[in-house]
């Protein structure tokens, strides 16, 4: 193993351990984190993953519009997608967790005019979210959970 691939371990396994801790505090208070989420509507997502198929659980910020659940593939601004949105992309059927309710639900990118739109709303409640994409030459992308009936 070279020492990048060493130092990438070390740095998945630390963002392992953050996120785990914070799905067992979301689990423990029914949807409600302290720390860097304190204040935040937070929920779980639960994707596949596209190689191997295993179930991953990330705790993230999320915007509801309406009734409409928007989630943003920020990853701090950091020039790469998160591994979530990749997952999610080659396998859209997801669940959530917002509170004590998991939902299943279809994921779909929000693209263009509305992506700009929903993603102002949430820079405008959240203002990290103008720092994260002022950070990187991406376009974070948007993503709405749609329910299944």
């Amino acid at each position: 193993m070279t020492d990048q691939e060493s130092s990438d371990a070390e740095a998945m396994n630390s963002i392992n351990d953050w996120n785990a801790k914070v799905v067992e505090e979301f689990r423990a208070n029914l949807g409600v984190v302290g720390g860097a989420f304190e204040g935040a509507p937070v929920l779980l997502l639960h994707t596949k993953g596209a190689k191997s198929g295993r179930e991953r659980v990330n705790p993230m910020m999320y915007l509801d519009e309406g009734g409409r659940i928007y989630v943003f593939a920020s990853k701090a601004g950091a020039d790469t997608n998160p591994d979530w949105f990749h997952n999610l992309v080659a396998n859209p059927t997801v669940t959530f967790e917002i509170g004590s309710d998991t939902l299943l639900a279809n994921a779909v990118p929000v693209v263009g005019a509305e992506r700009d739109r929903i993603y102002g709303v949430q820079a405008g409640r959240f203002p990290g979210f103008d720092e994260y994409q002022a950070k990187t030459s991406r376009v974070i992308p948007v993503v709405e959970l749609v329910r299944s009936p």
